[in-house]
């Protein structure tokens, strides 16, 4: 089994958080699949990473199925709870994380576009969704110490990445201001050395 990922790409930093976590140990294939030159599609026709390329040679795609097969595979720190209310509840945490992360891999995208060409009501469209999801998630959160109220769970590690990739690709972005709550949980998930082991190369 490896991991075919870029150590910039917030997908895969969640499912590097989720191997760490419950200690399966999965070589690592950096791949950029911007690149000219990049392998991914061989592994995902999508062309997108991260891919878990199994021992039988057969690929998962995308990180969200690979991190429910992950955590099935091993009873070690169960990040997915079993119940089935609990179950849709931490997975539409990460359905809106992982919507923050498109809405900002858009703009970063239309920025790479030449000056010329960009289009500056699809930034504002993506900088709403984010701000309003921001928000969602901030309501809903409150006081609570984690995500859910079954305690540390996949909807931390998905939110956590969310958060990390807002300050990696758009630091002039002060979601903590309004956010104070979001930051404190960031703030614990940095403590825990899955992340610290994943924090992504500077720019």
């Amino acid at each position: 089994m490896k991991l075919i990922a870029s150590l910039t790409s917030p997908y895969a930093r969640k499912v590097r958080i989720v191997l760490a976590e419950k200690k399966i140990d999965c070589p690592l294939e950096e791949e950029t699949p911007w690149s000219a030159d990049s392998r991914v599609p061989e592994y995902n026709p999508l062309g997108k990473v991260p891919v878990l390329e199994l021992d039988d040679g057969s690929t998962l795609y995308d990180s969200r199925v690979i991190v429910e097969y992950l955590d099935n595979s091993s009873p070690v720190s169960r990040l997915l709870p079993q119940d089935n209310r609990q179950l849709i509840g931490t997975r539409r945490w990460e359905a809106l994380a992982d919507g923050i992360i498109d809405a900002m891999v858009a703009i970063v995208l239309e920025r790479r576009r030449p000056p010329e060409k960009q289009m500056e009501e699809v930034v504002e469209r993506q900088r709403g969704k984010i701000a309003r999801a921001l928000a969602t998630l901030s309501q809903d959160l409150g006081e609570k110490p984690w995500c859910t109220s079954h305690g540390y769970s996949l909807a931390d590690i998905a939110v956590g990445c969310c958060l990390g990739y807002l300050d990696f690709r758009a630091p002039e972005l002060d979601w903590r201001a309004s956010h104070p709550n979001l930051d404190a949980l960031l703030q614990r998930l940095y403590a825990r050395q899955s992340f610290i082991d994943t924090e992504p190369p500077a720019a």
